[in-house]
């Protein structure tokens, strides 16, 4: 059906569309001192605007709203339909708390009470 549409039409649709993912997205992508809205997310990477991206690679950061999700390194994979897709080399989930270097019991107590 775009096939018969003016290309004036057809660029209107993808921009709107484009708009209509930015404001749904709460997935940013966070390189150095740059934010970029994330417009698709799956396990092995994500897609960003490739008219608004500059191209980025290495270590980032991905936020939901103001959650730290994971750091990863990246790469850039391909363009396609305006849409710059990045692929996973490294993604590691964000905690907030430091991991253990022993198993923790789970019949342990949760606090000392001492006598005084």
């Amino acid at each position: 059906m775009s096939d018969y549409l003016p290309k004036d039409v057809r660029e209107g649709l993808e921009l709107a569309r484009k708009q209509n993912q930015r404001k749904k997205s709460r997935l940013r992508v966070k390189a150095g001192d740059q934010v970029f809205t994330i417009l698709r997310y799956w396990d092995q990477g994500f897609a960003l605007d490739a008219d608004d991206t500059p191209n980025i690679r290495g270590l980032v950061d991905v936020y939901d709203g103001a959650r730290h999700m994971s750091q990863c390194l990246i790469v850039a994979s391909e363009e396609e339909g305006g849409e710059m897709v990045y692929e996973f080399k490294r993604a590691t989930r964000h905690s907030d708390s430091a991991p253990l270097d022993y198993e923790r019991d789970a019949n342990a107590p949760v606090g000392l009470i001492t006598q005084s």
